[in-house]
């Protein structure tokens, strides 16, 4: 389907109701409009197509650096962060990324706030503000970003693979910056940052070079009205496109072998070749057939063999890091210990499935079967925000031509085999980066990245080398996947008799229970089935949680080859243990849905441990546990945080440490066990009719409950599980100070945690209201004016019911028991803002908190996690959102500032808090400190988690058993 003006056709998906127009403004600028008058929220994105490649030398980060930057303040609004203030109190959110070549800005806001926020936004482009003060702090900001990046293996490799390309090429550069690029290096050099900031802005930032994309509720005419308003002031200085000829790697780059030294456990493969990129031809889509097959997990496939020797736990393959003049495919695999000692085989065994491709041909079949789950997933995809659609297409914008600036290279069309065996002839031994990352390279390395410090070391890898790579790699009969019989071809939208407006209950009996929610709102193929395995003998110990994720691990890999192409062609499907069993969720196209589903319980009810597929499972499990402790601090202070609120809940040392123990036979003995009693909660939503949804469960019940030797017998009412939360003392500050895990992290981080009430409408509205109109108050002055740390946040918490807010702090700068003070610092500054806000002003913040509630759901699986959640928590309030917007219809500004004075307030008799300290490298000396510090009347210090737990009242759990329900 086309739309558009006589100047372009944008194809857009046939079920799309949104209006399109391209109009170009006279400085230049391209902007697409779209209007939506479904939508609740409006947004716009400018993609700027400069990006990191333009830093100047000895100024590494300075297209970041401007990226920051101009979300502080402009000529016409110059009171510091009042953009980003405007937009969190209006419903929204706004975020900017830089890439090698493109600057991406955006935002999403309440639909009838959308003229102010665009113009605001406008200024980023007309007339920024960059004050020498601000300058300095975002370096700052800047640096602490970089902190939080050094010690994850994701930005280290990128970094490596950049480092070892030609030193000429712009590829090479470091692109975040960091205090010495940004601040040290220029300054001894005779630089002014601030000056070079803003002669960059001045010389790179062009109409010409922008893409916009605006996303409103208005009709074409009145949008084009408000772009042609605010955007025409930009500035054009017919500055030329920025390219960067020829690939980042010359001969010295390639046919190396690069080991490099991991932080976390494990061992990952990255086989790496420099190819045209694909964007050339990207109607005939070379690298889209080429990494469909390449990465393919289903019988025949390397991944099949690899694993079946257990040497692989993942592969993954495709383009990547391309622009129109250099391109990377890439072949990413993620090796078990045995597979660690197999890298010549694993090798040879991929270049002996590249010789299968050549010596088989380009299929026309194969292609043809991509064609029909491509148009299928184009035509029938899912809405999705607002703000993340604008970012996409902005993006497109600069790459495709106007007609698939929606699609892409999504939508291959053109089957020309030539374009296909050009990228598989540049898959060769000769073309070749291997990246190898292990923490066994330690002390065999002779080399260290400097932005990163990386060890590293690189040898030579000939083609001969890896022709007898080939050769002695295992003799494996390696095939093209057979068709996919999971292609769906009943796409018909079903007609629901009734038009209910929440689930309800369509069954129960004593083994299940099902709520049912037909699609009114969508009218797409695609259903959503959620089954919640309540199991009391899953969490009774460390072990019995432990062999239950095992458990869901190997029910996902037994079933990987089968349901492989289920999910290339759209329909997904997912087993994760849930702290009270565990869960099976599958959504997608309904059509093929339920011979997905009966083979995935067949599999539970047959289940079986395999011993070779239990040790390599086995040995992932416990490097995830060793992971932990390189998480983020900010991620460590919140596991700690629910690990003292939640109940039955075991730490991950302990689990570590009985995962050795664990064989095979302890998780056949435990399975039967676990699977014994049980009960079975349904959520089952969308193209799918009542009888159908019956049906569904009746045949569960009955193979699980029914038959002849049933694995499964229904939970008595006095077994059933709840969640239960820790009750804190009212007018007492507990804190649980503990050091960082990993010790060479320098980061701290802090959670301050407030707990206020057990689910209840009009506290609930109360609470949120406080958080919409502090959230962006608590960045600004804990982030942008004292620099504490790149990641702050204000943000609610609701553990089962239980609600509260937490501020979250993650700092190089200062240790957590100052961060805390200052939290509380501001809390104190802010109760006179709070009290100071005119009526006016509390009306606007009440009208947008409305507006978000009343946002309508934008797809099944977003509208079924909404359900799912009342359901799981056994609050069955399924009219929630009605009911929170009649109570803050209702709500005063007085009782806004009561709630504020009760529960949040400094000193507040009902106030309950915890603060979580998790200290860093630099903190040492601080953390001694602090474990030393007697309690006062007011203070307490938390020594034992276990402990604590025990001495504490519980909140009641909503969740009642089979008979217990609220409807």
């Amino acid at each position: 389907m086309a739309v558009g003006g006589s100047e372009v056709e944008i194809l857009k998906p046939r079920c799309d109701k949104r209006e399109y127009r391209r109009i170009v403004l006279p400085n230049c600028l391209e902007v697409l409009l779209i209007s939506d008058p479904e939508t609740d929220k409006a947004a716009a994105s400018m993609n700027v197509s400069v990006g990191s490649f333009s830093d100047p030398d000895g100024l590494e980060g300075l297209a970041h650096f401007l990226e920051h930057m101009l979300f502080y303040a402009s000529k016409k609004y110059p009171v510091e962060d009042s953009y980003s203030k405007y937009i969190t109190e209006h419903g929204g959110s706004t975020n900017a990324y830089t890439t090698s070549e493109h600057t991406n800005f955006h935002f999403d806001v309440n639909a009838d706030c959308f003229e102010e926020a665009l113009d605001r936004f406008a200024q980023f482009f007309i007339s920024p503000l960059m004050s020498p003060d601000a300058t300095l702090r975002e370096i700052k900001a800047v640096d602490s970003e970089n902190q939080k990046n050094l010690l994850s293996d994701g930005w280290r490799v990128s970094q490596l693979q950049k480092h070892l390309s030609s030193k000429n090429h712009p590829y090479h550069k470091f692109s975040t910056g960091n205090w010495n690029t940004l601040e040290v290096i220029p300054k001894s050099n005779g630089l002014d940052t601030r000056l070079e900031l803003l002669k960059f802005y001045e010389e790179n930032y062009s109409a010409n070079l922008m893409h916009l994309v605006v996303y409103g509720r208005e009709d074409l005419d009145a949008i084009q009205s408000l772009v042609e308003r605010n955007f025409s002031n930009i500035r054009n200085i017919g500055r030329s496109s920025i390219h960067f000829p020829g690939q980042p790697c010359s001969s010295e780059h390639l046919q190396i072998l690069v080991k490099a030294v991991r932080i976390k456990q494990g061992h990952v493969l990255r086989v790496i070749w420099p190819i045209t990129p694909s964007i050339h031809n990207y109607k005939e889509g070379p690298c889209r057939y080429l990494g469909h097959l390449i990465g393919h997990e289903g019988e025949g496939s390397i991944f099949f063999f690899l694993k079946q020797l257990g040497w692989a736990l993942s592969l993954e393959a495709g383009e990547g890091d391309w622009n129109f003049d250099y391109s990377f495919f890439s072949v990413v695999i993620e090796l078990t210990d045995k597979g660690h000692e197999h890298l010549e085989d694993i090798v040879g065994l991929l270049f002996r499935y590249i010789s299968l491709l050549q010596n088989s041909g380009i299929s026309k079949w194969i292609f043809d079967e991509l064609v029909a789950i491509s148009e299928t997933k184009f035509h029938y995809q899912d809405k999705f925000s607002p703000s993340h659609y604008v970012v996409n297409i902005a993006s497109n914008m600069q790459i495709f031509p106007p007609e698939d600036w929606l699609v892409a290279s999504s939508l291959p069309s053109k089957f020309v085999p030539s374009a296909i065996l050009k990228i598989l002839d540049e898959l060769t031994p000769e073309n070749i980066r291997i990246f190898w990352e292990s923490k066994t390279f330690e002390e065999h390395t002779d080399s260290v990245e400097p932005w990163y410090g990386t060890p590293y070391s690189v040898e030579k890898v000939t083609s001969s080398t890896i022709k007898q790579w080939i050769t002695k790699a295992p003799n494996v009969n390696l095939q093209l996947p057979k068709p996919n019989i999971f292609i769906p071809s009943d796409l018909e939208i079903k007609n629901v008799q009734e038009k209910v407006k929440f689930p309800v209950l369509l069954r129960k009996s004593r083994c299940s229970r099902l709520w049912y929610k037909p699609d009114t709102m969508f009218s797409a193929p695609k259903a959503y089935i959620r089954i919640d395995f309540n199991c009391p003998q899953s969490n009774l110990s460390p072990e019995a949680e432990v062999l239950t994720d095992i458990f869901t691990r190997l029910l996902m890999d037994y079933l990987n080859e089968y349901a492989y192409d289920a999910q290339v062609a759209g329909l997904y499907y997912a087993i994760c243990d849930t702290g009270t069993g565990f869960e099976v969720i599958v959504l997608g196209y309904n059509d093929k849905m339920r011979i997905l589903l009966e083979t995935i319980v067949g599999r539970i009810e047959q289940f079986e441990v395999k011993p070779d597929r239990f040790s390599v499972i086995k040995e992932s499990v416990i490097k995830e546990y060793q992971n932990f402790k390189f998480q983020q601090p900010y991620k460590q202070a919140l596991y700690h945080c629910s690990l003292l609120l939640e109940d039955q809940t075991w730490p991950w040392s302990d689990k570590l440490e009985v995962l050795p123990h664990l064989e095979a036979n302890h998780l056949a003995q435990f399975s039967t066990t676990m699977l014994e009693k049980t009960f079975l909660e349904f959520y089952i939503a969308g193209n799918i009719e009542p009888n159908e949804a019956d049906s569904i469960v009746q045949h569960i019940e009955d193979i699980l409950f029914k038959s002849t030797h049933p694995k499964c017998k229904p939970l008595f009412p006095s077994q059933h599980l709840t969640n239960r939360v820790i009750k804190l003392e009212r007018g007492l500050c507990y804190y649980y100070p503990i050091e960082v895990l990993n010790e060479k992290d320098e980061n701290s981080a802090l959670v301050h945690y407030i707990q206020v009430h057990q689910d209840d409408i009009k506290l609930n509205v109360k609470l949120q209201l406080f958080a919409l109109i502090a959230k962006q108050a608590a960045f600004h002055q804990l982030r942008s004016v004292e620099q504490l740390g790149y990641i702050t946040a204000l943000v609610q918490r609701n553990d089962s019911g239980v609600r509260g807010v937490q501020i979250i702090i993650q700092s190089t700068i200062k240790d957590p028991a100052y961060l805390d003070a200052r939290v509380i610092a501001f809390l104190e500054m802010f109760e006179s803002k709070l009290y100071e806000m005119t009526n006016e002003e509390y009306k606007s913040n009440v009208n947008a908190l409305i507006d978000m509630k009343l946002e309508k759901h934008k797809n099944l699986r977003e509208e079924s996690a909404f359900y799912w959640r009342e359901i799981v928590d056994g609050t069955l309030k399924f009219d929630r959102r009605e009911s929170e917007v009649a109570a803050l219809r209702e709500l005063s500004k007085e009782e806004l500032l009561d709630f504020f004075s009760t529960y949040v307030k400094v000193d507040a008799p009902q106030r309950k808090t915890l603060s979580v300290q998790v200290y860093g490298g630099l903190h040492t000396a601080e953390y001694k400190k602090v474990v030393q510090e007697a309690d006062t009347h007011k203070v307490c210090q938390i020594k034992d988690i276990f402990s604590f737990r025990r001495s504490r009242p519980l909140y009641g759990s909503f969740k009642g058993g089979l008979g217990h329900m609220k409807l």
